[in-house]
């Protein structure tokens, strides 16, 4: 029986289970989304999220206890530079599980594990803003200011445009004749 055994061991041993997490923690820190299995991301947030809460205290003892878990100095100045101010003021719950579907090789539950102040979808930020609809080149209020000053000279560039072909066709016309 399971009594008091809350760890999921995955399947693997406990040194290929630790570096295995180290790893998908890491790039987790470094990408701030990655894909994975649902067991896996629910193993890796238990990991993680102590590591990004002993982050939010920058001294030299957090930093080494951070290393000793994540083993990549890279990771370890994103965490304490870029991802622990973002999310100094909040109080846990650093990662977001979306549920994806299924692998279709094994049929495994698919998720996407993501820090949670890094979606600027979900957040209605900057994604939200740029999206705009395309309908037509310039604004009414454009065409109504620029259409009374620029009407007279496109029509008459469009009325020499459309004199020139007609006066070189008489042109050659003329020249053809006196010829004859």
């Amino acid at each position: 029986m399971r009594h008091s055994r809350v760890i999921n061991h995955l399947g693997r041993t406990s040194s290929h289970r630790k570096a295995m997490l180290a790893n998908m923690a890491t790039s987790l820190i470094l990408h701030k989304r990655i894909t994975t299995t649902a067991a896996k991301a629910k193993a890796l947030r238990t990991y993680v999220e102590p590591l990004i809460t002993k982050s939010k205290e920058d001294s030299t003892h957090s930093r080494r206890v951070v290393f000793s878990y994540l083993k990549d100095k890279t990771a370890v100045a994103e965490l304490f530079r870029e991802v622990s101010p973002k999310i100094g003021e909040r109080p846990g719950g650093y990662t977001r599980i979306l549920k994806t579907g299924h692998r279709i090789g094994d049929n495994a539950d698919m998720c996407i594990l993501e820090l949670v102040d890094y979606n600027e979808g979900m957040l209605g930020g900057e994604a939200a803003k740029t999206k705009t609809t395309r309908r037509r080149k310039t604004s009414k209020k454009k065409d109504e200011v620029t259409g009374e000053v620029k009407a007279p000279k496109v029509a008459k560039e469009k009325a020499k445009k459309a004199d020139e072909p007609v006066a070189k066709i008489k042109e050659g016309a003329e020249e053809a004749a006196p010829e004859e």
